[in-house]
Formats: C-alpha cells, structure tokens, sequence
C-alpha cells in the first residue's frame, strides 16, 4: 500500500470519528483533515525532514539507525547558526553539557536584564547529540547549524523576559542539588513539543489521567514509536506535531516559529546552492512541529525569497559549561525525574536492539548497522498503527520487580520501616494505577505513586523522602564536566596554576588541600589563587579551613575545601569577564567603586582589597583616590566607623612598608579630619545621626590627627567644629561624645561632668535617661581610652545609688548597649580590673579612688585668715601634742609623729571653731 492510499485511509477512520463523535463535526473535520495533509505534505517533500523531540530516547534511536544504514552528505540542523564552532570541543566533555551564548554588554536589550545567556544542553539519549557524534567521527558529512542565531531570539522572541523572570524567581526557591547549573539563561532546543496553550494543555492532561505533558509523551508516544518502522516513526511525528502546532500554541509562538522556519529554510536553501548539494543527498533535523510548516520557502529550491535581517551589535561570547539532568528538567520545566527516566530508556533500548551509539570517546570505526529490513521491520499502515496498544516487553515486568525490590532496600537505608511485603503492596498497587488509568502495563509514574502511597509516613525519618528516593532509583541526577582543553583561557589559567596542590580540580567531590609554606614554598601561589577565587565567590567554590588572610600577616600554613570540579560553571563563567583571574579582579572592584551608588566606603574597600589580594598599586592609588573625591561630596556620617577602622589598618600596615605612606592616603587623611570636623556641628544636630556615627568620626579625627596635624591640618578646624557643636541643644546619648572630646582639648574636667550626673542621679524626672548619657561615655572610649576611669566611676554610681526596682528595669537594657559594643570595652574592663581590689577580702576597708576628689579640700593658704595660719604653724610646731589631741578626738591622723597630714590639722581648726579662734587670740596677745 502506498502512503497515499495509507494517508486516504487515515483521513476517512478520522472523518468518521469526527461525524460519530463531535458536536461541530465541520470544524473538526477541517481541522483532522489540515493534520493529514501535514503528513502528506511532510512525506512529499525531496529532502529528508527527519522530526526529533527534545531529549527523546525513540528520536535518538531512530537517529542511529537512520545515519548508520543510510549516512547523508549534509545534515541540517535546528540550533543556533552561531553555536557550530563549539561542537568541536565536545570530544573532551562528559555529558551533560550545554552549549551557552553570553553577553554582558548591549545597547539594545534592557540593561536591568544583562549580562543575558542562552544555552542549548545536549544529552546522549538525544538525536541532535548522536548527530553531532557521527558528524565529529565521520568527517565526510558536513554539519550545518541552520536556526537563527542567537542575537534573533532577543530579537522575535518577547517571552525571554518573561521566562528571564520566572527563573529568577526561581533561582531562591530551587532545592534540587545541581538544578541551577543553567542560572538564568534562556534555554534552546531542538524539537520542542510542550504545549503553550494552556487550555489545551490541561484538557490533554485531564483526559489522558496523567500529571504531566512529558508523562503523556512517554506513555502515549514514546513507548509506542520507539520500536516502530522509520516510516511510521516520520509519519506520527509529523501527525502529533502538527496536532500540537495547530491546537496547542499561542499565536505569538506559531508567529516566532514561522519566523524561525524562514530563517531555517533559507539557510538549507543558501547552503545547497553554494555546495550543490541535492536534496536525496542531504537530511534536516528539526522539530516535529515544525515539519508540518506552509512558509513560502517550504518545498521549493528555487531562489531565495527573504532577505536575513541584520544582527545587533551585541556582543556575544561562546563556550561549553557543564549541565544536568536536573538543569535541564528546570530550564524546560519538566518534572523532576523526567530526562533520567529517557536515559534508561535509552540504555534499555540499545541493549534490546544491540545497538552501538555513536560516541566521542570512543568511536567505533565499524558498528553494527541494521539492516535495511529491520529499518523497515513491521511495515503497518499508519491507520492500523495508532489504534494498536504497544506490545509488552517482558523486560518492562522484570524491570518493575526490580524496582519494587530495590525501592524498599533504599527506604530501610533511609530509615524508613519497609520490608518484603511492602515489595509486594507497590508492585500489586502500581499494576492497579495503570489499570485505572487505561494503561496496557505501569509506566515509572504508576510505579512511583505505588512507592509513595505503600512507604511514605507521616514524617520523614532522615532527610529524603520516598519521592526523592524513587528520582534516585529511577536514574538520579547526572551532572556533566568540561574537559580541560575546552575551557577558556582563564580556567585553563585556573587549573594551571593550581596544580602543585595535587588535588583532582575536575573531582565533583570536596577535595581536601593542605599546605605547610616551610616545607612547600612553591603552593604559596596556589594560596594567592584559592584566596582570589574565595573574594569572588565567596565559600561556594573555594573554602578556607585553616588560614585567614589580612594585612601584613604572613601564613604558616593553610587548609582548604576545594569544590572547584562541582562548581565548574562559575569558573567558565569568568572566563567570559577576562583573560587573567587579576584581570577579572580588578574589573569587579573598578565596577564596585564606580558604581552610581557607590561611596567613600566601598571604595575604600575595594581599595584595601586590592592590596590585600596584590592586584597592583596602580589599581590601589586609583581606587584610594576616588575614595577621597566621594568622601569630599559626602554629606553625612553613615560609614565614618568604617572609613575610620579601614584608615587606621592602612595606616598601621604602610607604617611598616619601607616605602612609607603613600601620597593618596596621607591625601585621605587631611581630607577625612577636614571634612569630619567641618560636619561635627551637624552631626550633633541631626536626629537621624546615630552616636555610632559620630564616634566613628571622632575616632577618626583623634586617633589619626597626630598624622593629620603633621600633614598641615590645624587644630582650630576641630575647635570650631566642637565649638558650633556646643552652641545646639544636644540630646543625652550624644553628650557623653561632645563632653569627651572637650575634655581632650582642655575645654571640659572631669568635675564638671560629675557634678552634672550627680545631678541626675538625684533628679527622679531625669534618672530615666541615664542609660542614654553612659551609651555615649562608653562610645567615646573608640577614641579616648583615658575616660575609662571616669566611665568606671559612672558606673558604679549607677549601680550603688539606683533603686533595685529601677535597677532591674536598666540592667538588661545596660548589658545589651554594652554588648554591642564590646570592640572598645577593652580599655573599660582593664581600668574595672586596675580600680577594683582583686579579691573579696580586698572589699572590706576599700574606698573608691574617686571618693576623695568629690570634694576637694582647699588649702589652708586660700580657705583660712592668717590668724589661723599662725594657729596652724603653732601645731605643726608641736607634732607630739597634736597627734595626740588628735588621736583622742579620733581625727585620722598619720603612723609618723612627724608627718601630720593636712587633713589632721584642717580638722582640728574647722571641727572647734571657738578653740581655735581662743589660741589665735592668745597667740596675737
């Protein structure tokens, strides 16, 4: 029977069903008859159209039976025109991997969305993979890319954006282990079958009892072409991919694939011209939708009809990055599970049929090859075709045995309570899914709902559950590495230079590396390398054990956590960025000090890591320069803290260079204690300036102004600063830092600090804000370590002269605000240790240093006449009679006869007045 008369057939059983079945029998008859003449259409055309599904194990075996028995001149194929170099250095990868384009600059796509990336992943069990293998072992058919390039699908295609999003919002929530390999790329294709429609999609689904679109693909497709003739295989590809084009794509798609189909059949036509080749003699491997195609270009090879539109001037970089199963089932949004699943039914397959895939690392210059009859085994008539269920293999019964075995054996590994039975109960509740679902024999899904409804408990003893355990069984994941001589440059660099570690770099595994300097002076290279990497990825690909890394310090020894080999795809990635690891360095922290929102901060920052890391002092000056201009257009004090302590460390550190201080940083210091003391006034004043702030700026001006001054700064600049300062109302948790500050310049003593908080301590209406007037005292010890003392003294009045009630309110409050700044409580707890007895005896006779300058005695000299005077000499001119006199009256007097104290003889005058007044007389007269 001819495919005419086989086609006729097929269009007279589906009219018929149409009339039997259907409310609107024309519309339905028009339609079934569109998806015939498809077929037709398809099986006329003089060049090979072979129809592919994206990962499908039945296209990639009828892939190796079609190039094996009948190898093509040229094969066309639907990827990217632009991605054909890259195919070339697939001989050194291990599958899965994908192809990627990569742009980090344009001038036409939204800048928000850059840097942008495509990728095309490819798979063993895929049919454009065995091509690209036979096309790479056999050099007399010539491969060509004739889809858009990459630089088109930003251009036609508005959904990238759209699915740019969804993968971002994706990217926090992914949980599957290696599922973001891709990131954020759009993701290529050949031979995308899933329905965009989602009407049709959820009534196709709804219809047919399964889950998902790749669970009806295996079912109701897969199972049933895999072993079916070439013929017949084109034939229903073309019929479910036309079904699919006319019914289950959004015009918006159907409009970009008719644009892509132009594209396609313009570059076959241009290519056949150019190389004469005939169409017998060539094969195009597309998608099964895009068979069915009516573009003008369709059919005919005449003359070109369509002018190529030209491309951006984005710049588009290329390369291989690793890839996996989980990647893949996340980019294209398949259920988890779904491509291992199409690996073992490859692998099955190919045992079945004893055949040999092609291969790259191992070609086989004379696999078997099929013969032409078992090409075109089993002819049937495509009528007769679809209405048979697939046959039973007795293999699909062992291997769900198997599976129902092996499935308890993980679970008790996992803690779950399983035994024998429960094998039994899965494979008896898995035959009962598919039954209830029309199934001839389970397929996985029946089999892992079996596993789940049988062994799942109401918690989970460990962390995988019986879903994750069935992805395990069923194939896992698999996640590819790219081979040494296809990386870029810099990981090439990468690699290179961290070879005397002696660890596997391609390893998926942690690796381990010590390094002991003394005995291995040579791995302080891989050191400088593994901190680099660390700066700019943080722990993900590189992880410091023993070590750290700061300024003028100098490692003994070194231990590492290496995950260079399951991260290879950030290391690609920076390839992308520059030639050298420097080179990439020192354009991320230009980026980062550059930026629109950048301040003195950050480049401060990055200028300190780019001494730390040694990019160059080139880079340092530059990057500490434009930290100095942005520090002058600064107009608060949000990072003065850390501007201070990064301006402290280099100083501390260039101290130590025999070169000294550099010009930009002696620059940055006048600059600093100019502009902080110039901002004091408003600093004080301004509510939204925290106190932290303004220590940190005091800190600044203070601890580095000896430098400062030495630079030719002026002390007035401060003076005012503080002076304007003093002239606003200041609230309680500043004051502590205006009055410390003061009291460095000689304006303020301690007295009159401690008058005005005696005062408060006395006054129930102000007591409350206590806690706020210490917060500052304590805050000032950044910059003034002699407060201590006086902090000290603080404190202790607080604690000995508030009300336990009250006390109890503060104290959680007090240990936080002391808490958090622990950093500057040094000077605090020393000066604590040096006031205090050290033991508790010591407590018993102990009065505070403090105690006896709260009022100072004045000297005889200022306080008393000079009668008295003369009565005061009249005593020291007695020492034994008034020590005695004294000692009765139990005035404190001295262990020496002769050393009376002042205190003893101010004593005696002021404690008899009318005594002492008496003697003067007697004196006088």
């Amino acid at each position: 029977m001819t495919d005419t008369e086989t086609l006729s057939l097929l269009n007279e059983q589906l009219l018929s069903a149409a009339q039997a079945f259907a409310e609107d029998a024309s519309g339905v008859s028009d339609l079934l008859t569109r998806l015939v003449q498809d077929v037709e259409r398809a099986m006329r055309e003089p060049l090979d159209i072979f129809p592919v599904c994206h990962h499908s194990p039945a296209s990639a075996l009828h892939m190796v039976r079609r190039l094996q028995t009948q190898p093509p001149k040229v094969i066309y194929m639907e990827l990217c025109e632009d991605m054909l170099p890259l195919i070339e250095n697939l001989r050194d990868c291990k599958l899965p991997v994908a192809l990627q384009a990569f742009a980090a600059e344009s001038s036409t796509l939204p800048p928000d969305a850059l840097p942008v990336m495509a990728v095309a992943p490819l798979t063993e069990a895929s049919a454009e993979y065995q091509a690209i293998a036979y096309c790479l072992t056999h050099p007399e058919t010539e491969l060509v890319f004739v889809d858009r390039a990459v630089d088109y699908i930003f251009q036609w295609d508005e959904d990238w954006k759209r699915d740019l999003e969804q993968l971002e919002a994706e990217d926090e929530t992914v949980e599957r282990e290696n599922a973001g390999l891709h990131g954020t790329a759009v993701g290529i294709t050949v031979g995308e079958l899933i329905p965009t429609f989602d009407e049709f999609l959820h009534f196709l689904l709804r219809n047919s009892n399964t889950r998902y679109f790749a669970e009806w693909w295996d079912q109701y497709v897969e199972r049933t072409i895999i072993n079916a003739d070439y013929a017949t295989y084109k034939q229903v590809m073309v019929l479910v991919g036309s079904l699919l084009r006319h019914l289950g794509r959004r015009a918006e798609d159907v409009r970009v694939d008719l644009l892509r189909e132009r594209y396609m059949w313009t570059r076959i036509k241009q290519h056949m011209h150019q190389h004469d080749v005939q169409p017998h003699e060539a094969m195009y491997i597309c998608g099964a939708a895009h068979v069915g195609s009516e573009v003008e270009e369709f059919g005919t090879f005449s003359t070109l009809i369509w002018e190529l539109p030209p491309h951006t001037d984005t710049r588009w970089l290329y390369g291989l990055i690793p890839s996996s199963f989980a990647a893949i089932e996340r980019q294209f949004s398949h259920p988890a599970g779904t491509v291992s699943l199409a690996e073992g039914t490859w692998d099955k397959s190919l045992k079945a049929e004893k055949i040999k895939p092609f291969d790259l690392k191992k070609p086989d210059a004379s696999p078997r090859k099929p013969t032409l009859r078992e090409m075109t085994r089993n002819p049937h008539v495509l009528a007769e075709f679809l209405t048979q269920p697939p046959a039973y293999a007795a293999a699909d019964k062992e291997q769900l045995l198997q599976w129902c075995v092996q499935i308890v054996a993980l679970a008790r590994k996992n803690g779950y309570l399983a035994s024998t039975a429960d094998s039994i109960a899965i494979y008896e509740t898995a035959i009962l899914l598919a039954q209830m679902r029309n199934r001839q024999h389970p397929t996985p899904y029946d089999f892992q709902d079996a596993a789940i409804t049988c062994l799942e408990k109401d918690r989970t003893p460990k962390k995988r559950t019986i879903a994750h355990l069935c992805q395990i069984l069923l194939g896992g994941d698999r996640v590819g590495t790219v081979g040494y001589a296809s990386l870029p440059p810099l990981a090439q660099d990468i690699y290179d230079r961290l070879a005397p570690l002696e660890v596997d770099l391609f390893a998926k595994t942690n690796q381990r590396a010590l390094m002991d300097f003394k005995t291995r002076p040579d791995r302080r290279a891989c050191s400088e390398i593994l901190w680099k990497l660390h700066y700019l990825f943080g722990n993900l690909v590189v992880r410091p054990i023993v070590g750290e890394r700061k300024l003028g310090h100098v490692p003994i020894q070194e231990s590492w956590d290496v995950l260079i080999g399951k991260h290879q795809r950030e290391i690609i990635q920076l390839g992308y960025e520059g030639v050298t690891l420097e080179q990439v360095l020192e354009q991320r922290m230009k980026a980062l000090a550059f930026a629109e929102n950048a301040t003195a901060a950050i480049a401060l920052k990055t200028a300190e890591d780019a001494l730390l890391y040694k990019i160059s002092q080139r880079l340092v000056r530059e990057l500490g320069l434009h930290a100095i201009t942005l520090l002058k257009q600064e107009t608060s004090a949000t990072d003065a803290p850390d501007i201070f302590q990064r301006a402290r460390r280099l100083v501390h550190y260039y101290r130590t260079q025999p070169g000294g201080l550099p010009d930009w940083l002696e620059s940055l210091i006048t600059t600093g204690y100019a502009h902080y003391a110039a901002m004091l006034p408003q600093a004080f004043a301004d509510m939204g300036t925290r106190p932290e702030q303004i220590a940190g700026m005091l800190g600044f001006i203070f601890t580095l102004e000896s430098l400062a001054l030495a630079l030719g700064c002026q002390r007035n600049q401060l003076m005012l600063g503080l002076q304007g300062a003093a002239q606003n109302e200041i609230p309680p948790d500043k004051l502590g830092l205006l009055w410390t500050s003061e009291w460095l310049l000689g304006l303020r003593d301690i007295a009159s600090m401690r008058e005005f908080l005696t005062q408060i301590l006395s006054d129930a209406l102000r007591l409350p804000t206590l806690p706020q007037y210490l917060n500052g005292f304590v805050l000032a010890l950044n910059f003034a370590p002699g407060i201590a003392r006086f902090v000290v003294e603080l404190l202790s009045h607080i604690f000995g002269s508030v009300t336990d009630s009250t006390l109890l309110m503060w104290l959680p409050g007090l240990i936080l605000q002391l808490r958090q700044h622990q950093t500057i409580l040094q000077p605090l707890i020393k000066e604590a240790s040096v006031v205090f007895p050290a033991s508790l005896q010591g407590f018993m006779n102990w009065q505070p240093p403090w105690a006896e300058t709260h009022t100072p005695v004045p000297s005889l000299q200022t306080s008393i006449s000079p009668q008295l005077a003369k009565v005061r000499d009249h005593l020291l001119a007695a020492p034994a009679a008034t020590h005695a006199v004294a000692t009765w009256l139990g005035l404190d007097v001295a262990t020496s006869l002769h050393s009376l104290p002042d205190k003893t003889i101010n004593g005696l005058l002021q404690a008899y007045p009318e005594s002492t007044n008496a003697l003067a007389a007697f004196i006088d007269s």
